[in-house]
């Protein structure tokens, strides 16, 4: 299965609507069109886009979605306060056969990455609006070398460096 975490693009400042009510910023929305571009290039038509509910989340997925053609999934458990084992479930890792770009925030998608890549939680950064492509090299067939990892870093891009 491959796992791709991507952070919300860049948003603007919080006001008195609350952080909920945050949407993308001109440079969120730049950075959100530029990984999208990157990603559709790579992804496999059956990957699912998932995100939360909240503004920057949506406006993040719809810029993949858009290019695509792709459906979103509103996952409102998908939240900034939502939990390493959350966006497990939501992601259906490791059983799901088919890719899954899972929008969220930090520092869960950090910690979700330091989990699958050292096998604990702890915090790592994902810049706003940056991939980390995870690929389960656990295959249940008994193909597997001994020694690999089970979780494979494929790739770490920013928007900054497209």
């Amino acid at each position: 299965m491959d796992l791709i975490l991507w952070r919300h693009a860049d948003a603007t400042p919080g006001d008195e609507d609350g952080e909920d009510a945050r949407k993308l910023s001109a440079k969120g929305r730049k950075q959100a069109t530029q990984m999208a571009k990157w990603l559709e290039q790579r992804l496999p038509d059956s990957a699912r886009i998932l995100s939360g509910k909240l503004a920057r989340d949506i406006e993040t997925a719809d810029a993949l979605a858009a290019l695509s053609g792709r459906k979103r999934i509103v996952r409102p458990d998908l939240g900034a306060d939502a939990s390493v084992a959350h966006l497990l479930v939501a992601a259906d890792w490791p059983e799901n056969r088919h890719p899954v770009v899972l929008i969220g925030h930090q520092p869960t998608l950090g910690r979700l990455a330091s989990l699958l890549l050292f096998g604990e939680e702890q915090n790592l950064t994902i810049r706003k609006g940056a991939v980390w492509w995870l690929t389960n090299r656990r295959r249940g067939d008994g193909g597997e070398e001994r020694d690999a990892p089970p979780v494979v870093l494929r790739a770490v891009i920013c928007p900054d460096f497209l």
